[in-house]
C-alpha cells in the first residue's frame, strides 16, 4: 500500500511523488543511482541524461529509464534528469531524509572497521550504539562510542530509537544476536555473519558473506578458463579444484580454519548451514537482487 509523503516533510514542495510499491531489483539499484548522482552534484552537474548515469550506475539506460519511471521522474527530453530533484527522489523513497540510528553488535575485526566507518554518516546512518558479549571487548572505545554488554542491547535501543541493526559476530552467535535484535524491536537487520537468519514476518534481513562473492568470482573465473582453453590458475598453497582454501594453519573448507579465531564479536572463518526454520519464523537470505 503506497503512503504519501506528510506535509512540512522537507524537499521541495510538489518534487517528490507518493512512496511506490517498487520491485526488489529496482530497490537494489536505486542507492547505485544515487551513489552516481552525488558524484554528478560535486563536480557540479546540474543535469544529466539517462545514457550517462546509466553508465555511471552500471546498468542499461532502458533499465534505468524504467526503474525512474516508477519514482514519477521521466527525465525532460534532449535536457535529461535535473540533478537536485532526483536525488531529492531517490533519497525520500529510500528513507534517507533522515538520519537512521543503528546498532552494531561484535566489535572484533569487521566490527572494528564497520564502526570506524566515515561513509555511514553521509549516507544518512548514525552508528548509535556498539556491543559485544566478550567481556575483554565491553568498555572499550570505538570512534568516540564506548562497546557496551549485549545484554542492556533493549534498554539502548529504546533510548536510541534504534531500527537497524548490524551482526557482525561468528555464525555461531548470529542467531541468538538476531533474537535479541528483534526483541528489542529492531525489525531491519545486515548480517555479516556467514550463516542463514530466521526471523518472524515483518523483520528484513540483508546478507552480506564476502566468501560467497568470493565463490561467484571463483565460478566467472573458472568459465573463462573453460572457455578460452587455459589451465585453471594453480600455484604453491593452492588447493585442487573443490578443496579447502589454504592457510599458514590449515585449510578453510567446510569447517573452521584454526587459523582464524571465532571469539564473541570477532570475524567468523566461513560459512554455516543451519536447518530450514518451521512455524511463524521465515528464513531470509538477502543477496543481491538481480534485474
Amino acid at each position: 500500500m503506497s503512503q504519501h509523503r506528510p506535509v512540512g516533510t522537507p524537499g521541495r514542495a510538489g518534487a517528490v511523488p507518493a512512496l511506490p510499491d517498487l520491485p526488489e531489483a529496482t530497490v537494489a539499484r536505486l542507492p547505485e543511482y544515487l551513489r552516481a548522482l552525488h558524484n554528478l552534484a560535486e563536480t557540479g552537474n546540474d543535469t544529466v541524461s539517462s545514457e550517462e548515469l546509466a553508465a555511471a550506475a552500471g546498468v542499461n539506460s532502458a533499465k534505468l529509464r524504467k526503474d525512474l519511471s516508477q519514482l514519477g521522474s521521466y527525465g525532460t527530453r534532449g535536457v535529461g534528469y535535473d540533478v537536485a530533484l532526483l536525488i531529492d527522489q531517490i533519497e525520500f523513497v529510500l528513507g534517507l531524509t533522515q538520519r537512521r540510528a543503528v546498532a552494531l553488535v561484535g566489535v572484533g575485526n569487521l566490527g572494528h572497521a564497520l564502526a570506524g566507518y566515515a561513509g555511514f554518516v553521509s549516507r544518512g546512518f548514525r552508528i548509535a550504539a556498539l556491543f559485544d558479549a566478550d567481556p575483554a571487548r565491553v568498555g572499550e572505545e570505538i570512534n568516540g562510542l564506548v562497546v557496551q554488554h549485549i545484554d542492556v542491547l533493549p534498554r539502548v535501543a529504546a533510548q536510541e530509537c534504534i531500527a537497524i541493526g548490524v551482526i557482525a559476530t561468528p555464525a555461531a552467535a548470529a542467531q541468538s544476536v538476531a533474537d535479541q535484535l528483534v526483541a528489542a524491536g529492531v525489525t531491519s537487520i545486515l548480517n555479516f555473519a556467514p550463516c542463514v537468519l530466521a526471523v518472524p514476518d515483518g523483520v528484513d534481513v540483508r546478507k552480506v558473506d564476502l566468501a560467497i562473492e568470493l565463490q561467484i568470482l571463483s565460478f566467472h573465473e573458472h568459465r573463462k578458463a573453460a572457455l578460452t582453453g587455459l589451465p585453471a590458475a594453480s600455484g604453491p598453497g593452492l588447493p585442487p579444484a573443490g578443496g579447502g582454501l589454504a592457510t599458514p594453519n590449515g585449510a578453510l573448507g567446510g569447517s573452521a580454519g584454526a587459523g582464524l579465531t571465532a571469539l564473541p564479536g570477532g570475524l567468523a572463518a566461513t560459512g554455516t548451514t543451519e536447518p530450514a526454520p518451521t512455524g511463524s519464523l521465515r528464513s531470509t537470505n538477502a543477496e543481491a537482487v538481480g534485474s
